[in-house]
């Protein structure tokens, strides 16, 4: 089977900080089979709520995905009730 754009996106966040002390959070979500960057978003703190909003986006813009994967780290750990379009 050959895999297609938009089969399996991966999400993960990256934690770095400033010279100065302050942290941020980037949240990339990449599309496997291209392995085309679809989203960096970065910020001081990323919700859940943040989290599924950005996805929405993408969706409308590429389409929904067959499979969203993570590492399941605490960042996607929150609650939300918007369901995906």
């Amino acid at each position: 089977m050959i895999a297609q754009p938009n089969e399996r996106w991966s999400l993960d966040f990256v934690h770095d900080q400033l010279v100065g002390g302050r942290r941020f959070r980037v949240l990339n979500v990449m599309d496997d089979v291209t392995r085309e960057c679809l989203a960096a978003v970065v910020d001081t703190s990323i919700s859940g709520r943040r989290v599924a909003r950005e996805l929405a986006q993408l969706v409308v813009a590429h389409g929904k995905p067959t499979t969203i994967v993570s590492d399941n780290g605490t960042e996607l750990t929150s609650n939300t009730s918007r369901p995906m379009p």
